[in-house]
């Protein structure tokens, strides 16, 4: 790899120039997924099943089919065959069935809002028209929406082929537990019987949703030829070609997928709900086909976050040392399996040294969307079960829940919870912040409370795909393949500025389709910065080599002859000694040195590391209404290494205002008839700019040795701590302590009126 010397000050690293997307964003002209239309456009629409759980009996789609105006109507019979995408797709091509389904359903809905069928019409109000005339026949079924319901003896079973994954030898009986996954080391009773003080407690929660901000939506046109383009707002439209190819059983280079803006994710884009459908739609119709979630559809038939029921037992010993931690916790999956029960496992206690531990997670089936990922997918629920255990272990103690905290803390080398040893990561050093910050020591006022609590999440790498290309006039492209949600274009452009050493206006960024750059993973997990981060500064580097081998070339030099400095190519001996010749004078001339002057990074990008954080909460609750205002927040991250500044704090200040939301707001609510009843912002309270505090991010770098920049991901980190920080502050405030979210008015005045 072609990285840049470790040098300091840097000349970009760490400054916070104005994003390259930011004008059309602020002024409107920047497309999204539902700004999106094609020349002869059809307009789409779903027809989605009343009933959280019935077989499908039949559907006619005659009348809708004849109505005018209407040019295609698609059902779940139109997907592929299970037998053919064994053929197509071979292992896995029962989960391709699950997604196909899950698209468009063929013999069972598993949900409220789950698409049965799909026209495709002149005009909106006549693809709605036609909805009303398809017909479906239903047998109800028997429904489940709770996790200790689902996994009851007696319970309805979702998939009669479903066995539990992660269980040896394979159970003989099918179940709505669809992954088991388990970690650990030592003796867990052993350990929590030799405990000085011990606590245990139960967590619950319900699903809650991302908040991103436009619906799904997509443009496919499917030629004659059969080649294919799609337009859509995704996190990562090679995902989106893969996955659609797989279910349509069709080749992924028939399929080009166009990234478009997209208004946040935070993993609820990491999948399809509508292209396969508008796919087929068009295949039809001959036509471009559109189709769009309204709000409400979101809610109903895409996936949140799943709810849980955590069960934790910690032990210490009376000098605080952490002896045994038992953790087992239930994820609702939803209709389909999900894959979040191992990321949880891994993210519950493995940032501090307990000898005895045991982690188990399932993940259990119930007639709620399929629940997907929502950034730190997993953490979140079980740390607000551990670190408010933490708090009542602490205050058992008689300890500082904090020195409690720095006491037990993981240390570079020490195991995970998968017994792996702990790279360079900086716990440590954030909880030492913490302990030297004005907030911890600042005084509170009346019904006042502060609450502390730290996570971590384990990021990722993963392919991706960069060319930096160098224009005629000097000036430098970088073309990545992973879409820009946090300022990503930014990050890339000042890399590849501190690579080549100029200034970083002289670098674009843009995000390719899929037919035009290499493979590159989803943007999620914290990987793009870290993995595309490292494709763009081996790129840069390769360019950087090959503008100094044409200058050796131009001058007749040797390559040894000459060097890169300051954005330019230096002759250092031979009759061209001290002279320098700039990008711009190379480029001009590369046509006839060569020709076009560019690199390609194509790398499954390793050595990532874990992100950690520790907050801290102040709350004022009113002991009239039960009211919680967040009066002041500071969440301390160590970041490895901000390459932009700006985004990294703005990153940190967004996962805490989610995690604010999740603690004190935020919750789907199903009806007896298991269909949800706040579906949409009206009914489901996000919290809004004037239930925030300012929020105080404080950046601690502590860089990756295995990146050249020191990148660590940053953007799941900050919404694991803020659920058990909230709660933890209203214990301080109360003295009660709340087990369940939402946090809500109604449910803290319980609490501190239990008399009614």
């Amino acid at each position: 790899m072609h990285a840049p010397e470790t040098m300091k000050p840097f000349r970009h690293i760490g400054t916070r120039p104005v994003r390259p997307d930011g004008v059309d964003k602020v002024t409107g002209k920047a497309l999204y997924g539902p700004d999106f239309k094609a020349p002869g456009m059809l307009w789409g629409a779903i027809l989605r099943s009343p009933h959280p759980h019935a077989r499908i009996v039949s559907i006619d789609t005659r009348e809708a089919e004849r109505l005018a105006g209407v040019k295609a109507v698609a059902t779940g019979r139109d997907f592929p065959t299970l037998e053919s995408l064994v053929m197509h797709v071979g292992e896995g091509a029962s989960d391709i069935v699950d997604v196909a389904h899950n698209c468009l359903a063929l013999d069972k809905v598993l949900y409220e809002g789950h698409a049965v069928a799909a026209v495709a019409a002149t005009s909106p109000e006549i693809a709605r028209d036609a909805l009303a005339l398809i017909e479906v026949e239903y047998d109800v079924l028997p429904f489940v929406l709770g996790l200790e319901e689902a996994l009851a003896q007696d319970a309805p079973l979702l998939h009669d082929n479903m066995f539990t994954k992660g269980v040896k030898p394979r159970p003989d009986k099918p179940s709505n537990a669809s992954m088991r996954v388990e970690m650990g080391a030592g003796d867990i009773e052993a350990g929590l019987a030799g405990a000085a003080v011990t606590v245990e407690g139960r967590y619950t929660m319900e699903p809650v949703h991302q908040g991103y901000i436009e619906p799904h939506a997509c443009v496919a046109s499917w030629n004659g030829d059969g080649q294919a383009q799609i337009w859509c707002s995704s996190q990562g439209h090679f995902s989106v070609r893969s996955l659609t190819a797989s279910v349509l059983a069709i080749p992924q280079s028939d399929i080009r997928v166009m990234p478009l803006e997209i208004g946040g994710g935070f993993g609820g884009k990491t999948t399809i709900y509508l292209e396969p459908v508008a796919m087929i739609l068009s295949r039809k119709s001959g036509r471009p086909v559109r189709l769009a979630m309204s709000r409400e559809e979101v809610f109903r038939a895409s996936g949140p976050a799943p709810g849980a029921i955590i069960d934790v037992r910690i032990g210490a010993d009376a000098d605080g040392r952490l002896v045994a931690a038992d953790v087992e916790f239930k994820y609702h999956s939803g209709a389909y399996p999900a894959v979040d029960a191992g990321a949880g496992v891994s993210s519950a206690i493995g940032h501090y040294r307990i000898a005895n531990t045991r982690v188990v997670g399932t993940e259990v089936l119930c007639n709620r969307p399929a629940a997907k990922a929502y950034r730190a997918p997993g953490a979140p629920q079980v740390n607000f079960a551990v670190e408010s255990a933490l708090d009542e272990l602490a205050a058992r103690l008689g300890m500082d829940p904090l020195e409690l905290r720095l006491k037990n803390a993981a240390k570079p080398g020490d195991p995970q919870t998968s017994g792996l040893p702990w790279g360079k990561i900086g716990w440590i050093e954030c909880l030492e912040a913490a302990k030297a910050h004005p907030h911890w020591s600042s005084p509170l006022g009346p019904n006042q409370g502060r609450g502390i609590a730290g996570g971590y999440w384990g990021n990722y790498g993963g392919p991706s795909t960069v060319n930096l290309s160098v224009a005629e006039d000097g000036t430098f492209t970088v073309a990545t393949g992973s879409p820009d949600i946090g300022g990503s274009r930014a990050s890339m452009a000042i890399m590849a500025a501190e690579v080549l050493d100029v200034p970083y206006e002289q670098v674009r960024c843009v995000v390719a389709d899929t037919a035009s750059i290499g493979v590159s993973m989803v943007t999620g997990g914290s990987r793009t910065t870290f993995a595309t981060g490292m494709a763009t500064v081996e790129a840069a580097g390769e360019v950087r080599h090959l503008l100094c081998q044409r200058a050796a070339r131009i001058w007749g030099a040797s390559p040894e002859q000459v060097q890169w400095r300051s954005g330019e190519v230096v002759c250092l001996s031979g009759d061209k000694q001290g002279e320098t010749m700039s990008v711009a004078d190379i480029a001009s001339r590369s046509f006839h040195s060569g020709g076009p002057i560019a690199a390609v990074s194509a790398l499954s990008a390793r050595g990532w590391l874990p992100g950690f954080g520790f907050h801290i909460c102040d709350v004022e609750v009113d002991p009239e209404t039960g009211h919680v205002a967040v009066v002041r927040y500071t969440a301390i991250q160590d970041v490895g290494r901000a390459i932009h500044a700006d985004y990294v704090e703005g990153q940190i200040q967004g996962g805490v205002a989610q995690g604010i939301g999740w603690a004190l707001n935020e919750t789907y609510i199903y009806n007896e008839e298991g269909r949800l009843d706040n579906p949409g912002f009206l009914d489901y309270r996000m919290p809004v700019a004037s239930d925030m505090p300012m929020i105080e991010a404080v950046m601690v770098e502590v860089p990756n040795p295995d990146h050249p920049f020191g990148v660590k991901g940053v953007g799941e980190v900050p919404i694991v701590p803020p659920l058990a920080a909230v709660a933890n502050a209203i214990k301080a405030a109360t003295g009660k302590r709340l087990n369940s979210l939402p946090m809500s008015p109604e449910r803290v005045y319980a609490a501190l009126h239990p008399e009614g």
